[in-house]
Parts: C-alpha cells; structure tokens; sequence
C-alpha cells in the first residue's frame, strides 16, 4: 500500500494535543524531508480517495483536505500559494479551464 513501515501516518499539525487534551498520550516523531514528501504523496491518495467517496454534504469539506495537501506538496516544491495559482491561471489561460464541461472523444 505505502512505502513505510506498518506504523504511523501524516496527520495535521494539531492532531497530537487534540489527543492530549481527549486524556491520551499520541506517539509521534518528526519526518525527515524524503519521508515526508513521500507521506504527503501517500495523503493526497488518501484524501482524493476520501472526496470521491463523500457525499454531497461532506464533499466541500473534503475537497478542502485535498487542497490542504496539494498546498503541502507545493511548498516542498518551493511553490508558494500565490505562484501555484499564478501557474494555474496560466495553464487556464493557455488551455482552458473546465467551466465549459467538453468531454472529447477522439478525432475524425
């Protein structure tokens, strides 16, 4: 399934005081930069996995976590927010976006 050991997962930031203020003692450590980027990686998997599997209530809210990643993933990449918008726009601009709904086929 992933490329780590059978233990742990990449959680938000927050998560280990959130279990200590539930009554619990979270073990956790910091990853070094290869396993975290591959843990982000392993993340986006899991919370695209997560959206296309909501319903239309919770689909927001995942989508959010989504983004969350992809904005993790840009800054290991030395991309900013702003430059990852930036790079979006201009791939719009270039190609379109997906307002339009255009399924292709195939050519003739």
């Amino acid at each position: 399934m992933n490329r780590h050991s059978a233990h742990g997962k990449l959680v938000r930031d927050r998560i280990p005081q959130i279990i200590r203020d539930a009554g619990e003692e979270p073990v956790t450590y910091e990853a070094d930069t290869e396993e975290y980027q591959s843990r982000l990686r392993d993340k986006l998997a899991e919370e695209v996995a997560e959206f296309l599997a909501a319903d239309e209530e919770s689909a927001p809210e995942e989508l959010a976590d989504v983004l969350e990643v992809v904005r993790a993933l840009a800054g290991e990449l030395g991309v900013g927010p702003d430059q990852l918008e930036k790079l979006r726009e201009a791939k719009a601009e270039e190609r379109g976006g997906f307002a339009d709904r255009i399924v292709w086929t195939g050519n003739r």
